[in-house]
């Protein structure tokens, strides 16, 4: 980094604003501006001295002072264009440039101007800001030529593709899309990628085309820019180094090999994109918010944050490549192409723009007719907004025709149905050997030598058993699945003599040969899958092939397309094919069928979930038999019976990723956790030697961003849940066939227990951040009373005396809840066996009983009806159940009544000590004038900081 670069004040500020700055393209001047700030400033820089980086000297600049608030955005057309300048008065203005002469009102909106843009050959400018939408505006008659709408908040930047196809916008939320510009169509929307700066007026998202126009260049979410391809919109690489805050603004160099970014730490630094590095640094007092290449020359010009700029001299080292050799300067209009450039470059604005009145600025889109020269002679009728578009809707075409071939093959790629693959292979490499399947058990690999491959089984444990020995393999096989019990080994058609061949090798037989194959003629096996004591196999038929384990062939069925997938596990097959060709947006459309092998019966069909714009790279099962799937977007789905049979998102790579250049290479799951294979960008898959490390990431749902900042405990909250929904139907399918679940009952309780843990830490969130309804919401999900008492702890701790009631009537009611369900009694032995009868529900509301009749009664006899307490409900009901004249009769131990009795005393004394409650237990008379004497036996505490009255 060479010295520290000085910078001169242009603008006064009081605080952080956004300030511009835009070199000439000859470089001769500089314009600046500041949105704290109503003038635009032209500086003529005459040669500084030589030596001395940074220097701005020149004379006095031109001061042009047309609007009447601060100046949020210009832009410079080209050639010798005309400056455009928006602002907060809602205002966009044309001057001459770099004379500075007012030409006028170009358009009006209802809110401020945030960015404006003109396209390369200067026939458009864009303008666009809090509105909602953007106009095009013709430089020829300035007119509004159309208005583009899609954005959901203030569009701050505004980038022409070079090639005059594409406008590319994003707003202050992040998002980006790319417009057509012949029809006006949002061709790519590219939601949420970039910082989300709405609540900071300070930072605007920008966003620029690279000059050949191949990428466009946005801010990331890293602390990194990324690159996006022009045509579909696909991400290609990021630039990521010492960045320890967001990129705030960028510049590419005139011919596009290097890239200046801003960011919020207060560096600016100088990039290489084919290198993808950082070659050069400047470290800064305030932040740079607007960065300019000077278009013949290694300069950049720098204005930051309070309006101060300067000009860096040499940011490409002089050893390297000029930022702007191979650049082509003054290429000509496309509709001055019959005239002299030199004569062109001579009429100077007025090719643009002629003499406008300021009072024709009337209001939004109103214009007067402008008295000029034409460039051309037209009819007239010529519209001349009309034709700039015409033009360039003429230009794609050509440029179409030229390179239909090519295009045709894009369009192709990008709409083509998926190939089969076969889960946990990797493609074939010269020379090296490659994976035909990879497993949580172990792996399979082959190596191809002198027209034979060498094909190996190895395990993970190897304490397992004796080694499984080579084979040479003479098909060319090239995909496998592997079990504890053997491997299937397939290989696709080579020509008419050579036909798909499909292998078993079991691992251990009580008879010899064992092993067996089939031939396949005019099909060939796409995929293939192994189970308990069953093979399948999936051919370009659309047949599937089920095969016993010794060979036999046990069932035939068609599936509904061309195969993507399969996997096996136990009795389960799981088969994925094509449902109908890609969408137009190119998203894949596919089935999935899970079959029960044993019992010839299917239990899932549907459409199987995918990202936008994705494909399906992996599919297998859990060890306890859940299914999963895997995109090339990062994002895992597990298959829930929830909600009649639903995928669920458990786990997303963007928020797993700790680089951006981490790829998974996914080999199993099980309930809460996610093993791969972690790949360094650009490779996709691991490699067999070095032996590959298996990762272990943990689940992490695609939250929303909680208000209440606790999204580890929510996301945990999420996946214990989920898993105690699995035990819950695990235990209820065996109990309905008469198994032992005292193991999954164990299990489901100590999740339970877990599940408490994780409601009492949203609790306490809630508690925080004033969430009183969530609060309660979450205490009636707490499964045992100890959980719920611990509630009315922390609620009491954080002097919630409200919370801490509804808690208290909580707890009760859950006590009365467990009191109505009947409890088995013993009436005897059969059998060997005690036998129990249930009781039948005791009436538990007094209310519920017939009221006297108050009619007949004076006013002065009537007394109130006082409602108990659920505690004195309680011990009614102890005392209805267990004092019943049969159970004396029978000699039952009414000792239950007093052991529930001390309970309810303890957990009044309990609510009573954490409120300092006014209530007490049975036992003291509570007189009133209004009510007479009477004699309640537990009340619910009201205000657990109401002070209590010491008794006389």
């Amino acid at each position: 980094m060479g010295r520290l670069l000085k910078l001169r004040e242009a603008h006064k500020t009081d605080a952080p604003a956004t300030c511009s700055v835009l070199w000439a393209h000859d470089g001769s001047h500089l314009a600046t501006s500041c949105a704290s700030d109503t003038e635009v400033l032209i500086h003529d820089l005459s040669a500084p001295p030589p030596g001395r980086s940074g220097s701005t000297a020149g004379s006095s600049p031109v001061v042009l002072r047309h609007h009447k608030e601060g100046v949020t955005a210009i832009a410079l057309g080209p050639m010798a264009g005309p400056l455009a300048s928006g602002s907060f008065d809602h205002s966009v203005k044309l001057y001459n440039f770099p004379v500075g002469s007012f030409q006028g009102n170009v358009t009006r909106f209802t809110l401020p101007i945030k960015s404006l843009a003109f396209n390369k050959s200067g026939s458009l400018l864009a303008a666009a800001g809090d509105d909602d939408g953007i106009k095009l505006i013709s430089t020829i008659d300035l007119t509004i030529s159309r208005v583009l709408k899609g954005h959901r908040g203030p569009v701050t930047g505004l980038s022409f593709d070079p090639k005059h196809d594409y406008l590319a916008s994003i707003d202050s939320f992040g998002t980006v899309i790319y417009w057509e510009l012949s029809t006006g169509k949002q061709l790519h929307t590219l939601k949420s990628i970039a910082p989300n700066y709405n609540s900071d007026s300070s930072v605007l998202n920008t966003l620029s085309w690279r000059p050949d126009g191949e990428m466009l260049a946005v801010p990331g979410l890293r602390n990194d820019v990324v690159m996006y391809d022009r045509d579909t919109g696909e991400k290609l690489f990021n630039l990521r180094g010492d960045h320890e805050k967001s990129v705030c603004s960028f510049c590419w160099s005139p011919n596009g090999k290097y890239l200046a970014t801003s960011g919020l730490d207060k560096q600016v630094l100088i990039w290489d994109v084919d290198l993808k590095q950082d070659i050069e640094r400047q470290k800064f007092e305030e932040r740079i918010c607007g960065l300019s290449w000077k278009p013949v020359g290694n300069s950049l010009a720098v204005i930051d944050v309070v309006g101060r700029f300067g000009i860096w001299d040499n940011p490409v080292p002089v050893s390297m490549k000029s930022p702007t050799e191979g650049v082509v300067l003054n290429e000509p209009h496309p509709l001055f192409e019959d005239e002299d450039e030199e004569e062109v470059l001579g009429k100077g604005i007025s090719c643009y723009s002629g003499s406008l009145d300021d009072s024709i600025e009337k209001g939004s889109g109103d214009f007067s007719p402008i008295s000029r020269k034409r460039v051309k002679k037209r009819g007239p009728s010529f519209d001349e907004g009309e034709e700039v578009l015409q033009e360039i809707d003429s230009r794609k075409r050509r440029k179409e025709s030229e390179n239909k071939r090519e295009d045709g093959e894009i369009r192709e790629r990008a709409v083509r149905m998926q190939d089969a693959f076969q889960v946990g292979f990797t493609p074939p490499q010269q020379g090296k050997r490659r994976f035909l399947c990879y497993n949580l058990l172990g792996c399979v690999t082959s190596l191809e030598n002198d027209g034979f491959s060498h094909v190996e089984v190895d395990f993970h444990d190897t304490g397992r058993g004796p080694r499984v020995p080579s084979m040479t393999d003479y098909f060319g096989f090239t995909m496998a699945a592997l079990n504890e019990k053997g491997c299937v080994l397939a290989n696709p058609c080579k020509g008419e003599k050579n036909m798909s061949t499909l292998m078993y090798r079991p691992f251990g037989s009580w008879a010899n040969n064992s092993e067996w194959s089939m031939r396949f003629e005019l099909e060939e096996v796409k995929v293939v899958a192994l189970g308990k004591n069953w093979v399948a196999a999936v051919t370009s038929h659309n047949f599937l092939r089920i095969f016993t384990e010794s060979g036999l062939q046990m069932h035939i069925l068609s599936v509904n397309g061309p195969v993507v997938a399969a996997a096996g596990s136990g009795d389960l097959l799981a088969v994925v094919t094509h449902a109908s060709d890609c969408l137009s947006s190119g998203d894949q459309v596919l089935e999935i069928k899970v079959f029960n092998i044993n019992e010839a019966t299917q239990t899932i069909s549907g459409r199987l979930p995918l990202t936008p714009c994705s494909h399906l790279t992996w599919l297998g099962f859990s060890e306890d038999g859940r299914l999963g799937s895997f995109d090339s977007k990062g994002n895992l789905r597990v298959y829930s019976d929830q909600f009649g049979g639903s995928w669920l998102p458990v786990f997303s790579a963007d928020k797993a990723r700790k680089s951006e250049d981490e790829n998974y290479w996914i080999v199993g799951f099980n309930a809460t956790k996610l093993f791969c294979i972690v790949c360094k960008s650009p490779e996709s898959y691991p490699s067999v030697m070095p032996k590959p490390v298996l990762t272990i990431l943990e689940f992490s749902s695609p939250l929303a961003s909680s208000d209440l900042g606790a999204d580890e405990v929510e996301n945990e909250f999420m996946m214990t849940n989920l898993q105690l929904s699995e035990i819950r139907k695990k235990i209820k399918d065996m109990e309905a066939f008469g198994l032992d679940v005292t193991a999954l009952d164990d299990e489901a309780f100590s999740l339970e227990v877990k599940l408490d843990r994780c409601i009492l830490k949203l609790i306490a969130s809630c508690c925080h951040s004033d969430r009183l309804v969530r609060a309660t919401e979450l205490a009636r999900l707490l499964s045992t009373q100890k959980s719920l008492k611990g509630a009315i702890t922390i609620v009491t701790a954080s002097k919630l005396p409200i919370l801490q009631e509804k808690f208290s009537t909580i707890l009760e009611e859950r006590m009365l809840d467990d009191l109505k369900t009947p409890e088995p009694i013993p009436t005897g032995r059969s059998n060997g066996k005690t036998a129990y009868s249930v009781q039948p529900p005791v009436r538990l509301s007094p209310m519920m009983e017939k009221s006297p009749d108050l009619n007949n009664r004076t006013p002065n006899t009537i007394k109130p009806q006082i409602k108990p307490s659920p505690a004195t409900e309680t011990l009614k009901l102890v005392k209805a159940r267990y004092s019943t004249p049969e159970n004396l009769a029978q000699g039952e131990d009414i000792s239950k009544e007093r052991e529930l009795g001390s309970k309810l005393e303890k957990v009044a004394t309990f609510v009573k000590g954490k409120g300092n409650a006014t209530s007490e237990v049975t036992g003291k008379d509570v007189s009133s004038s209004a009510t007479g004497n009477v004699k309640p036996e537990l009340k619910i505490p009201i205000n657990p900081f109401a002070r209590v009255k010491k008794a006389t």
